[in-house]
């Protein structure tokens, strides 16, 4: 991450002069959501009714999903969004996958993955967790794509809110110390469990 970045709580920057690209690079955070409900619920509805998965299998596969994904989630942000800039090819790929989200940390419209974007990762995680994982992803996948919603709410909820007076007030302290202090601490948004585990975690 550039440390010459200073987070600026108010505005937006274009990222594409084509009007086309720049309209696909913002959403409303509503709209992920409800595709990730939406393709999560036709999952489990096609695992019910064409695979003979028992419901305890069902219900486990689906709680390794969300558990996986918050690996995932914590691996993409400390290895891709804040990947070593050494070059300007790089530099520039960086900004627009994150740099942008922390020189404006505030921008609503830049704070979820764009509808496209989502139901393209959608379908390929499917095919591709359906070659490892059989008729299991059928439940697997809504675990992921729910941790993966569970995420976007969150992260949208900590740029968006005042921290609430609960446990839940911790994941709004942690993101603004990534933000705010050290970019290279505390990458685990919607859990902090993988910054223990990896020792990422902000010592005091």
């Amino acid at each position: 991450m550039n440390p010459a970045l200073k987070p600026q709580n108010k505005g937006t920057k274009q990222l594409f002069k084509n009007p086309i690209l720049e309209k696909l690079s913002r959403t409303h955070i509503s709209v992920p959501l409800i595709i990730f409900f939406s393709y999560s619920t036709s999952l489990l509805y096609w695992s019910v009714t064409h695979t003979s998965l028992s419901m305890g299998i069902t219900v486990a596969m689906f709680f390794i999903g969300l558990i996986a994904f918050t690996w995932v989630e914590y691996m993409v942000h400390r290895y891709l969004f804040h990947m070593g800039a050494n070059s300007e090819q790089r530099a520039k790929v960086q900004y627009t996958l994150h740099g942008v989200h922390h020189e404006f940390p505030k921008d609503k419209e830049r704070l979820a993955m764009p509808p496209v974007v989502s139901i393209t990762i959608s379908t390929i995680l499917l095919f591709l967790f359906r070659l490892v994982l059989g008729d299991l992803v059928f439940s697997f996948l809504p675990g992921f794509l729910v941790g993966y919603a569970a995420y976007l709410s969150i992260h949208y909820m900590v740029h968006s809110f005042q921290p609430p007076n609960n446990f839940l007030k911790i994941l709004w302290v942690n993101h603004s110390i990534h933000h705010y202090k050290n970019g290279e601490e505390v990458f685990g948004v919607s859990s902090p469990l993988w910054d223990y585990i990896f020792g990422t975690m902000v010592k005091k």
